[in-house]
């Protein structure tokens, strides 16, 4: 009989974490966010940040919440993965989030902060040669998701359109 305990880590806004399989780690609350999963499939380690903003050069000056930036939140994730054990070669990654929440009549480049999410997180993971093997991102509803390290499946819970895995 198995007698271990499955613990859910959640992650925060502006937040990361990594896991280990039995356990899953899920975020709630990605509207404008981006959800980033990144899995090493032979440790079984893996990592989520929610970040709210493309680059931490957007920061104000004093201390910098590296999770709440696209730059600095995966190299943070990647360096606490590998500490842990994760090969950085063999990483991959699953984003979710990026939804344009609220609709503006000017066409302000600042106010599409989810598309820009998404645009800062899928260019940091090139940088770093890491690929994004499934994503759900866009559309203006706000997510919830979990992952599991042992499955590699991404449990998404999206706002009055139900339930789906990538």
């Amino acid at each position: 009989m198995n007698d271990v305990v499955k613990e859910v880590v959640k992650v925060g806004m502006a937040d990361l974490n990594i896991v280990k399989s039995p356990h899953t780690i899920r975020t709630s609350g990605l509207g404008s966010c981006v959800g980033i999963v990144l899995y090493d499939d032979y440790s079984n380690i893996s990592g989520m940040a929610h970040v709210m903003l493309p680059d931490s050069k957007l920061g104000k000056s004093g201390t910098l919440n590296v999770a709440k930036y696209a730059d600095t939140a995966i190299t943070e994730l990647i360096q606490k993965m590998k500490s842990a054990g994760a090969r950085t070669y063999s990483l991959k990654a699953k984003i979710a989030g990026g939804a344009q929440m609220f609709n503006f009549s000017s066409s302000n480049e600042m106010m599409r902060i989810g598309p820009r999410n998404v645009d800062a997180v899928k260019e940091k993971l090139k940088q770093l040669r890491i690929p994004v093997v499934a994503e759900d991102i866009g559309g203006s509803s706000g997510r919830t998701i979990e992952f599991n390290p042992l499955t590699k499946k991404l449990n998404i819970r999206t706002v009055s359109q139900g339930v789906k895995e990538i």
